[in-house]
């Protein structure tokens, strides 16, 4: 929620970028910009899959408060959150809290859900080169976080997966890691690679869709089991990993309530002083 005294970014957007990974498709992107971004200065950088819910001020999540409450408290470094959309063709509708995510109207099911290495192609060599034009990140992928929801958070997996040099930050909320479009290989992948210097918050329920339909149950399409089984396999290989597991639904409502932990937890190892002097440290942030 907005709190009193803290000052507030700005959403800049909608802002359309052309997609040659899936020909004739578009994405749509804002920016959230802190009240303290210094354009002298690199900042780090959160990506969202789904961006309309993530930013939907009505919504579950209301990801800009909470940027705006941690970076004011020092609890995250200055950071710019980019809001991207699924893509879609100009024809189609544009996700939003009115029309829906884009299930069966846009290129979400596809892209989001394929495991291969497409989506982060997207990311890396299309949005990137244009927020570099546009505003100073960091090059270094340790300042490089990406997340989503259902399908969108193992989308936000994939890129950093698929490219560790890019992302290492991943916040995952009742990730897809099912059947949808084969999904479920992420633990096997994870086991039979070498580990990746990526760190992943997963978030999921007891409730989220189990897999049970008419034709009985079916453990590649059961949400939790296979949040559970990603972990097991990051634990076991020895990945920086942390998770929570609720009794919620398949939706955003428990994310959105730990989303500040997840935040604080992804980010915990940014730069700290602890002069007793610094008293630019010891002072909230305040705008440039």
């Amino acid at each position: 929620m907005p709190q009193e005294g803290v000052p507030k970014g700005e959403i800049r957007g909608p802002f359309t970028l052309p997609c040659n990974v899936y020909p004739g498709t578009q994405h749509t992107y804002w920016v959230y910009v802190p009240a303290q971004y210094d354009p002298a200065v690199p900042a780090a950088l959160m990506v969202y899959q789904d961006g309309q819910a993530f930013k939907d001020e009505n919504g579950d999540l209301r990801t800009q408060n909470v940027m705006d409450n941690l970076i004011y408290r020092r609890e995250i470094p200055v950071m710019l959150g980019v809001f991207i959309n699924p893509g879609r063709t100009p024809e189609q509708v544009e996700p939003s809290p009115q029309t829906g995510w884009g299930d069966g109207t846009t290129n979400r099911g596809i892209e989001y859900n394929t495991p291969d290495d497409k989506y982060a192609r997207i990311i890396t060599e299309e949005l990137m080169p244009a927020l570099y034009k546009d505003y100073n990140i960091s090059k270094d992928p340790e300042m490089h976080g990406i997340g989503g929801s259902s399908s969108g958070a193992i989308a936000a997996f994939m890129v950093a997966w698929e490219r560790p040099n890019d992302f290492r930050k991943v916040l995952s909320n009742v990730g897809s890691f099912v059947d949808i479009h084969g999904g479920y290989v992420y633990p096997e992948r994870v086991l039979a690679s070498e580990k990746k210097p990526i760190r992943v918050f997963l978030c999921d329920g007891r409730n989220d869709n189990r897999g049970i339909g008419r034709g009985g149950y079916n453990q590649n399409r059961d949400w939790f089991y296979q949040n559970v089984r990603l972990m097991k396999a990051l634990t076991q290989k020895g990945y920086d990993v942390n998770y929570a597991w609720g009794m919620n639904l398949h939706g955003q409502k428990y994310g959105g309530a730990i989303l500040p932990e997840m935040m604080r937890w992804l980010w915990r190892d940014a730069p700290v002083s602890t002069d007793p002097n610094d008293m630019v440290e010891r002072s909230f942030r305040q705008k440039k």
